[in-house]
């Protein structure tokens, strides 16, 4: 049964929506570094790591205009087709379920629902995908994709719909105006792996009964109203993606469990977390690539743990109120193409070590207190693959005034564990190593495109 059930859902995220995997065994969990993400309906563009300098201070862009809205077309006065009419009694099952839910939507910018008449569910029925069932060897509801329908109506909601989808595999629900409470039974659903709600119109407390769903693996519920707090239960799911940014949750320290998640792809940007970032995240390191942070409250030094992060290709922690000299285990992030520690209170040297690593893309520091780069972040500069503008660095142009950088270096400025920060992991030393490599020439890799930027858009790109 487990057997069956987990390559149900593999072959489904394959073929279809969702993230692809490759698993070369039918009870192994789906290989992390293979993951690709769609996002809100997906792309393949992204934008840089963090927002250009000189628009630091604007508001961010409107979004674009809502669709005006029109009632669906009615439905046929007919009779419902007789069981016999559909391709499977699995189909004949969820009829009646798609009919209630299409009586609740009031609003149906793009008429879809008139595509929902008749017993022909999987070819004619726009936003719904069908597969075989392996418990029952028959067709049945496997997915649920209504990315930008933009479907309103009074108090639209998922109770009565989605738990009553027993064969679903995934549900996107991107840029609608559902609400209320996720149903009390989504634990219940044996294939469900992927879940967004991002772009809706939920309010309240985290939603508790996504931890009940014990078998997803993608949780995407950004750009909503929820607040309270974001429990530390989360991060010990067994969740590949996390998208849980742009909320209104109030000013909360990341919990430590972050450090517990198997997840690949993380988004926590513009949430109101505070506090340092907790040690324990280096214990991440088995499978975290991609990290969001940025526009939020943290405070504090880097942790040195930092640099355990080995499968990192991405880390933002942009637009907080970090502090203290780049940590030199960060020389220990072989992978990273993508690190954005702009617009936040660093100091110090930018440590050579850093400059040498061999796949960076883009580096920004700018809008910090940095004092010093040495010849290989020279050449990172030429190349504009490092942005150190707005610092404290003599002879380079586009710096702090003198004024200043004296009036921030006139007040003490210490992390509290000062030795940690030439602790080097990857080395087994406190000394500066010998550089293996040279930043003279761009290297030679393709550079994968950031996924977790596009979470950034409400809608996706």
């Amino acid at each position: 049964m487990k057997t069956f059930s987990y390559c149900f859902a593999v072959i489904l995220f394959i073929l279809s929506f969702g993230y692809h995997v490759g698993s070369s065994h039918p009870l192994s969990r789906p290989e992390r570094r293979s993951l690709e993400i769609i996002i809100g309906g997906g792309g393949s563009t992204y934008p840089p790591p963090s927002p250009s300098p000189e628009y630091q201070d604007c508001p961010p862009p409107p979004p674009p205009p809502e669709p005006v809205c029109r009632p669906p077309s009615p439905p046929r006065p007919c009779r419902p087709p007789p069981a016999s009419a559909f391709e499977s009694p699995r189909l004949a099952l969820v009829y009646p379920v798609i009919q209630r839910f299409r009586r609740t939507i009031k609003c149906d910018p793009h008429n879809i629902t008139g595509t929902w008449e008749g017993a022909d569910i999987c070819h004619r029925y726009k936003g719904f995908s069908c597969d075989t069932v392996p418990k029952y060897n028959m067709k049945a509801l496997a997915g649920v994709s209504f990315n930008n329908f933009n479907f309103g109506g009074d108090n639209l909601c998922l109770e009565g719909f989605l738990d009553e989808l027993p064969d679903i595999a995934f549900f996107h629900a991107n840029s609608n105006n559902f609400t209320g409470e996720l149903p009390a039974r989504i634990g219940d659903l044996p294939y469900l792996y992927e879940l967004d709600l991002s772009n809706n119109k939920y309010t309240g407390e985290f939603p508790a009964r996504v931890l009940q769903a014990t078998r997803l693996t993608f949780v995407d519920l950004r750009y909503n109203q929820f607040s309270g707090c974001v429990p530390p239960q989360l991060f010990k799911l067994d969740l590949d993606v996390i998208f849980i940014n742009n909320n209104k949750f109030i000013p909360q320290q990341l919990p430590d469990t972050i450090g517990s998640t198997p997840a690949v792809y993380i988004s926590l940007a513009n949430d109101h977390f505070t506090g340092q970032i907790p040690r324990t995240i280096g214990q991440a390191s088995k499978t975290l690539v991609e990290i969001l942070l940025l526009n939020n409250q943290l405070s504090g030094c880097l942790p040195y743990e930092i640099g355990f992060l080995n499968r990192a290709t991405l880390f933002d922690v942009g637009q907080n109120r970090l502090t203290g000299p780049i940590p030199h285990s960060f020389g220990c992030l072989r992978r990273i193409q993508y690190l954005n520690l702009a617009e936040n209170e660093f100091y110090g040297p930018i440590p050579e070590m850093v400059c040498t690593l061999p796949n960076l893309v883009n580096v920004s520091l700018s809008y910090n207190y940095f004092t010093q780069v040495g010849p290989e972040c020279w050449k990172l500069i030429h190349r504009k693959v490092l942005d150190v503008r707005m610092n404290c660095i003599l002879d380079l142009p586009y710096q702090r005034s003198a004024a200043d950088c004296k009036a921030f270096f006139s007040k003490p400025r210490y992390c509290p564990d000062e030795k940690s920060l030439h602790i080097i992991p990857c080395k087994g030393t406190y000394d500066l190593p010998k550089e293996e490599e040279s930043s003279d020439h761009p290297p030679s890799f393709t550079a994968t495109p950031p996924q977790t930027y596009d979470a950034l858009v409400p809608r996706g790109v």
